[in-house]
C-alpha cells in the first residue's frame, strides 16, 4: 500500500472479527517499529509480542476489557527502557569502531557525551548539576537542556518508543489489517505479567486484527487544520 494510503486507512479499531491473522503481519510490522527514528540511535524500546493464550488472556484483564483488546487476534505491548542504555551505547561504539569512514567526534559521541545525558545519580543529584551547568552556559550559546532527571530521561525514552508504536501501526495498515493504541491499561499489572523491572516504562498496548465493520466508530473526527499547524 502507498504511503499516504496507509496514513489514511489507519483508524483506531474498537472490535475485530473473530478470525486469527497471519503471524507474518505481526513479525513484519515489528521489523519496521525497528527501524523507527529514535534519540542517538540508542534504540531504547522492547516490544512484547504475547502469544500464550494464558498471558493474552491476563493482558486483556490489564486492558480494562476492552474489545479493543478482547477481540483481537493479536496483543503487542510497547515498553520503553532507560536501564539498557549502557548496553546499546556499546554496541553502537564496537560497530562504530569497526566501520570504515566514521570521524572520531561521533565515537566520542557515545564514549563521552552518552553517560552524561543518560547518567542522574542518586535522587536525580547529578541532573540538577547538569542543570544548573546547561543553564549557565545556554545563557551564552544554545545547548541542549536535559534529560536532568529520571522523568526527564523516561519522557525521552517514551517518546522515541511512540514513534517505534507509528511505523509498527502503520506497517500493519499497510498489510490490510488493523490496530489499536491503548493507553488504558493497568500498567503494574502489565509489568508484572511480562516480569519487568524499574527500568521498563509500559508506553501502550497495541490490538492488531482484521477489523469488524462495528469496530471503527464513523468517521474520523479531526479539526481545522489552522488550529494546529502555524507557519512562523
Amino acid at each position: 500500500m502507498e504511503f499516504f494510503e496507509a496514513v489514511n486507512a489507519r483508524r483506531s479499531v474498537r472490535k475485530y472479527h473473530a478470525k486469527g491473522i497471519p503471524p507474518e503481519v505481526v513479525s513484519k510490522a515489528l521489523d519496521a517499529a525497528l527501524l523507527a527514528p529514535n534519540s542517538s540511535n540508542m534504540q531504547p524500546w522492547e516490544f512484547y509480542w504475547v502469544r500464550s493464550a494464558d498471558k493474552k488472556k491476563a493482558l486483556v484483564e490489564a486492558c480494562l476489557g476492552q474489545p479493543a483488546a478482547s477481540t483481537a487476534a493479536e496483543l503487542v505491548v510497547a515498553v520503553a527502557r532507560t536501564d539498557t542504555w549502557r548496553r546499546n551505547r556499546k554496541l553502537m561504539m564496537e560497530t562504530l569502531k569497526g566501520a570504515k569512514g566514521v570521524p572520531k567526534a561521533a565515537i566520542d559521541y557515545y564514549g563521552k557525551l552518552i553517560p552524561i545525558a543518560y547518567t542522574q545519580g542518586f535522587l536525580s543529584s547529578l541532573g540538577l548539576v547538569k542543570a544548573i551547568i546547561s543553564n549557565a552556559i545556554g545563557l551564552f550559546r544554545p545547548i541542549p537542556r536535559g534529560p536532568f532527571s529520571r522523568g526527564g530521561q523516561i519522557a525521552m525514552v517514551e517518546k522515541t518508543t511512540a514513534l517505534a508504536c507509528e511505523n509498527f501501526m502503520l506497517a500493519v495498515a499497510a498489510q490490510g489489517y488493523g490496530t489499536c493504541p491503548m493507553e488504558g491499561l493497568d500498567a503494574r499489572r502489565v509489568k508484572k505479567l511480562l516480569k519487568l523491572g524499574c527500568g521498563a516504562h509500559v508506553v501502550m498496548a497495541i490490538s492488531v486484527g482484521e477489523p469488524d465493520p462495528d469496530g471503527i466508530y464513523g468517521k474520523r473526527i479531526r479539526f481545522d487544520r489552522e488550529l494546529f499547524i502555524k507557519e512562523v
